[in-house]
């Protein structure tokens, strides 16, 4: 099990070490607005689309699921928008997409923004799905048989020429909810639109997803279902299970989680010195490497936090009262007032997200008063992390599919 995980992180590793580069791309350019341009990048025949269904996916997931198949071709867009940045006094950006169309003759459509998980590489996001199979699987599931499918890659990633923003609870609400505006000004433009707004991700973009219902919700706008799968709402319950609790078949990679946070959380709250002081010396170099995706050798650095982190935050006290502690608090999206429908989904077995965090926003939210029954969390049984998203996302189609 050990040789599987350690394998595991450093093929992870290896996609920070060589980072893809962007595609080339003879189609023009077409702009929308000074803020928004978009560009056809590809376009997939149902038979690739299925292909991804049946054969692709089970590979990238570890397990076989039924999904229903594409009936339609897709055509798909980079969209790039301006943006700006919360924590660093709303500092204007440039951030980048994917909007997924399916080629039919139909003007209105469903929409799903999709918020993708965590990766080791610039371009393995959404706007690059060649190099995505989780964007892969939304595009075949969902733009496959009807609806849209929309996709930010989140600041720092993509064509974004920032640091990358891993966790920065606003900054992820802004570059999603921006991305869905300049999605839907692409779909004027090409006289489209949507009837109705779902909302879905994956580990940390399950995370995101909350995140941006949480920042739709409070403008008025309520998705018809938000669904989320091995979501980590609440990092600092995340966290101290890592450091405090750990569990037997805890994911050898979480160390990436603490050091990607650490280094977005320097770059963007504006605290030098924050990744060094959580960092052991003799990693910090090559953990900020692995960070800004310079060459390094992956074994370099321990999948054992123990060595990768500082003896002091291994006290509860210390951890939650240092700077990055702190910070890893707000890192939360369910503590509001729920007002659509949520289903979470999490996997029994899940190596990175427990029972617990995958419970944790109905929990809350049935601990008020009678309960808000708006947020259910729904077992997808002995799954991993990545088969409690392929599993789920069926599932999300059937519930989405009777609004």
């Amino acid at each position: 099990m050990l040789k599987t995980l350690h394998a595991f992180i450093y093929i992870l590793l290896i996609c920070w070490l060589v980072p893809a580069t962007a595609e080339t791309n003879n189609n023009p350019q077409v702009q929308v607005s000074d803020s928004v341009s978009y560009q056809l990048i590809d376009r997939w025949s149902s038979d690739r689309l299925n292909q991804i269904l049946n054969v692709d996916t089970p590979k990238f997931a570890g397990v076989t699921v039924k999904y229903t198949p594409a009936h339609n071709a897709v055509n798909l867009y980079r969209v790039t928008y301006h943006s700006v940045i919360p924590e660093l006094g709303n500092r204007p950006t440039v951030a980048s997409g994917l909007l997924a169309i399916p080629d039919t003759a139909g003007k209105t459509f469903p929409l799903v923004s999709y918020q993708h998980g965590t990766v080791y590489g610039k371009y393995q996001v959404p706007s690059f799905p060649e190099q995505s199979p989780e964007t892969q699987l939304m595009i075949a599931q969902f733009a496959g048989q009807g609806y849209v499918v929309i996709g930010a890659d989140y600041f720092g990633l993509g064509v974004s020429t920032e640091p990358e923003g891993y966790m920065v609870k606003g900054s992820h609400q802004q570059a999603t909810y921006d991305m869905l505006v300049a999605a839907q000004s692409v779909l004027k433009h090409m006289g489209l639109s949507n009837d109705r707004l779902f909302l879905s991700g994956w580990s940390q973009g399950g995370f995101v997803t909350m995140a941006m219902l949480e920042k739709l919700e409070s403008v008025g706008i309520k998705p018809q279902g938000t669904t989320t799968a091995s979501a980590p709402v609440d990092v600092f319950a995340l966290m101290n299970g890592f450091l405090f609790f750990p569990r037997k078949f805890d994911a050898s990679w979480l160390n990436s989680i603490v050091i990607l946070s650490a280094f977005a959380y320097e770059n963007y709250y504006g605290i030098p010195g924050m990744a060094r002081a959580l960092l052991n010396d003799e990693y910090y170099e090559v953990a900020k490497k692995a960070y800004e995706r310079q060459s390094f050798n992956p074994d370099d650095i321990p999948t054992d936090l123990h060595k990768l982190i500082r003896p002091e935050y291994f006290n509860p006290q210390y951890f939650a009262n240092s700077a990055y502690g702190k910070l890893i608090a707000t890192a939360q999206a369910y503590r509001w007032v729920i007002q659509s429908p949520v289903r979470n989904y999490y996997g029994e077995t899940d190596e990175a997200i427990t029972v617990g965090v995958g419970r944790m926003a109905m929990t809350y939210a049935q601990a008020m008063g009678s309960g808000n029954t708006k947020v259910e969390a729904i077992s997808t049984g002995d799954t991993t992390h990545r088969g409690t998203f392929a599993t789920a996302v069926p599932q999300w189609k059937l519930w989405f599919d009777s609004k």
